[in-house]
């Protein structure tokens, strides 16, 4: 066992083990952050929508000869933003538009995908993420929107509360509800988008929904809420990386096996109790 130790400390000395340990900690906090009001929000499928989109703006990027890395980002806030408004729009329940979105979203670009060669291979990391190939841009990029994000919500924290927590009264209290909602999708589009290299279309989901309802079986307070379920978020991509060294797991789902066991330690605490939604 010393020695298994020994070698996961001499691999974590590798520039592209450390990138991707903090990949995963900027993503597990981006995903804590945003999702602590997700779920609240109702918007869990949203997120998974979203993720699942990724594929289809992958495959249009490289139809129209384009970098993915590229086009994602902005497919991803254009996808989103399209999403709210046909939930707005239509009469439809929202699980079942969400589901529409999903599932065509990820036949589509499963098609547009299988027309590249190149990609034929590589749809396994697109689905489960390869979070080894994370490079120092995408690490400074992820950096740059935890700010924005932990920006956003420190400045708007009270609204954000309110608009979760009880909308009519937001709306009496003057607060504008459209932009603090289109806001808020947009950096959820923006983080399901910069995080989908290292964790993939089918896990991402995760990482926004897990953390934030363990944390929300264990405080009594909002804003306990959402720091813990950033901190959890970061701590289960610590283990998660630290296990899938040590076991030579995939990572992506290391890391979402290791919320899994957080989510259920908090549901087996007698004393947790959810705060209101």
């Amino acid at each position: 066992m010393q020695t298994e130790f020994a070698r996961v400390i001499e691999l974590f000395q590798l520039p592209f083990m450390q990138r991707a340990l903090m990949g995963g900690v900027l993503t597990g906090l981006m995903g804590g952050l945003l999702g602590s009001f997700t779920i609240l929000r109702q918007l869990s499928f949203f997120s998974d929508a979203l993720g699942e989109s990724a594929l289809l703006g992958i495959g249009i990027g490289l139809l129209l000869g384009l970098d993915p890395s590229w086009v994602l980002l902005p497919f991803a806030v254009v996808f989103a933003l399209a999403v709210a408004y046909c939930l707005e729009r239509t009469r439809l329940w929202t699980d079942a538009l969400l589901n529409i979105i999903c599932s065509s979203s990820l036949a589509l670009g499963i098609i547009l995908l299988s027309f590249r060669d190149e990609y034929q291979g590589g749809i396994n990391s697109l689905l489960f993420g390869d979070i080894l190939a994370v490079r120092t841009t995408d690490l400074i990029f992820s950096a740059l929107l935890l700010g924005v994000c932990a920006g956003f919500i420190g400045l708007t924290l009270r609204s954000q509360i309110l608009l979760t927590l009880h909308e009519p009264m937001a709306i009496s209290r003057g607060v504008n509800v459209r932009a603090q909602r289109t806001a808020f999708i947009v950096l959820l589009a923006l983080v399901v988008g910069i995080s989908i290299k290292a964790i993939g279309v089918l896990l991402i989901s995760a990482f926004v929904v897990i953390p934030a309802s363990a944390a929300r079986l264990l405080s009594r307070q909002f804003t306990h809420y959402i720091l813990m379920s950033a901190g959890l978020g970061a701590i289960s991509a610590v283990i998660g990386m630290l296990m899938s060294a040590l076991f030579d797991l995939p990572s992506g789902p290391s890391i979402v096996t290791v919320q899994l066991g957080i989510f259920l330690l908090a549901a087996l605490i007698p004393t947790a109790r959810a705060i209101a939604p």
